[in-house]
């Protein structure tokens, strides 16, 4: 008998022992993960949508601006033979046809300046996407045309049927009358048949070479107003080619083969301004082609307009801190239960873990009505007020409390911060997470762990 009550009094003592409350403690934070992963799912599906969304927009607005031209194309005559059968005597003729190829040059010169404006005034409910208007003008001047390199007899030469040809993207976006002036004479660019690429093709109305010429060059200029998103970028087919970009977009990206200038790049809350410049020698194609442009994609250069962490990607990297929250708040109860030996039960500890994954269930669903700083302050502070409010009913005081909404206040605002961070998240998330270690190290160092 004496056994019996000895066993059961060790079972007794086990379950209420720091070992098994730590136990149960570890394992409820671990069953917390399955809504919290639930929430993660919930995000990923609205940041879904929102791509969906994003797509509609672009498809009716414009999408990526690619400029490839312009380019001076003048067709020329090649002959091939062939052979005619007479039917009734059986004797062979042979015969010479002419077929029509065409000689693409490229500019000498080839200078752009595009001033792209953001717009926000395209809105599908509850999602707003942030897309452009970019003014393009282009400036610049062709040679005179070396057959000789294309081993084409001048006497082939269709010098009458000269064409300037544009190759881009989204001609349903080009918002302005396309001409061009050529020596102060005035073209229309027409669409042509596509190539089969993501490009489509604009060309001029014939004009005769040799009357449009002065001396050993034409001159151009021209400019295009697009609707467009996401990025501008330009293939450099000039012997000289200048680029420059001003915008009131704060938050680009540099992208391509070539770099702009360290020198003239400028970025900063209002906007940002670079400029290249790329010479013949800096890639590795030619002036002058025949039969068909080349693809010339692994040149393309320009500047990506993104936003560098959206509503959607700030609620994921908040819930990524899920799990560091809740296992520091359930940490701080403990240590609180373990200092002042007030008994703490499971079910309260659930009720308090429920009560921080509300947190990132609010934070989307207010994000989506207003700004994330403004969604994250409601979601933040009801929270801690309900936590604290629930603290004083269940720790019988107000000094415990008061310190466990003054600790989850400094860790919603830590992790705000580190959210908020590109460069220095990392540094800062690490040197915080060690202050925080070292401070539980601190307040757990005279605790009885063997009760």
């Amino acid at each position: 008998m004496e056994n019996q009550e000895t066993t059961n009094t060790e079972k007794n003592n086990f379950f209420q022992s720091t070992t098994a409350k730590m136990i149960m403690v570890g394992f409820l934070t671990l069953v917390l993960l399955i809504p919290l992963f639930f929430v993660q799912d919930l995000i990923q599906e609205r940041s879904q949508r929102k791509n969906e969304v994003v797509d509609e927009v672009t498809n009716l607005w414009g999408k990526d601006i690619l400029f490839y031209g312009p380019t001076l194309r003048i067709p020329y005559n090649t002959y091939e033979n062939y052979n005619i059968t007479d039917a009734k005597t059986g004797a062979v003729s042979i015969q010479r046809r002419a077929i029509t190829n065409f000689a693409y040059f490229f500019p000498d010169e080839l200078s752009n300046k595009s001033n792209v404006k953001k717009n926000e005034s395209l809105k599908r409910g509850i999602f707003n996407h942030v897309v452009f208007t970019a003014d393009m003008t282009f400036k610049g001047s062709f040679g005179n045309p070396d057959f000789s390199k294309l081993g084409i007899p001048v006497e082939n030469i269709q010098w009458d049927k000269a064409a300037i040809v544009v190759k881009t993207t989204n001609l349903k976006s080009i918002k302005s009358e396309l001409k061009i002036e050529l020596n102060k004479h005035h073209f229309t660019f027409e669409p042509q048949n596509s190539d089969k690429s993501e490009y489509s093709i604009l060309a001029t109305n014939q004009f005769d070479y040799r009357q449009l010429v002065s001396g050993t060059k034409i001159n151009f200029n021209f400019a295009i107003t697009y609707n467009g998103s996401n990025s501008i970028k330009f293939i450099p087919i000039g012997k000289i080619t200048t680029v420059s970009v001003n915008s009131d977009w704060e938050s680009p990206s540099f992208e391509g083969t070539f770099a702009a200038s360290d020198t003239t790049k400028t970025v900063n809350n209002q906007g940002f301004h670079a400029d290249w410049k790329i010479l013949d020698i800096n890639r590795t194609f030619a002036q002058q082609y025949v039969s068909t442009l080349p693809n010339l994609d692994d040149y393309l250069f320009g500047v990506k307009l993104i936003q560098t962490v959206d509503e959607y990607q700030q609620n994921e990297r908040a819930s990524k801190y899920g799990f560091l929250v809740i296992g520091l708040t359930f940490l701080i109860f403990f240590l609180i239960q373990s200092i002042s030996k007030i008994n703490i039960h499971i079910f309260q500890y659930s009720m308090i873990g429920l009560a921080l994954i509300m947190f990132y269930t609010l934070l989307i669903s207010i994000t989506e009505h207003s700004t994330f700083s403004l969604a994250y302050t409601i979601a933040g502070t009801s929270v801690v007020a309900m936590i604290t409010l629930y603290s004083i009913s269940v720790l019988k005081n107000k000094k415990f409390p008061l310190f466990i909404g003054s600790a989850l206040s400094a860790l919603y605002t830590f992790i705000y911060i580190i959210i908020q961070m590109e460069d220095y998240a990392l540094l800062v998330g690490s040197i915080g997470l060690f202050v925080i270690l070292g401070v539980v190290m601190y307040f757990s160092r005279k605790i009885d762990w063997s009760k």
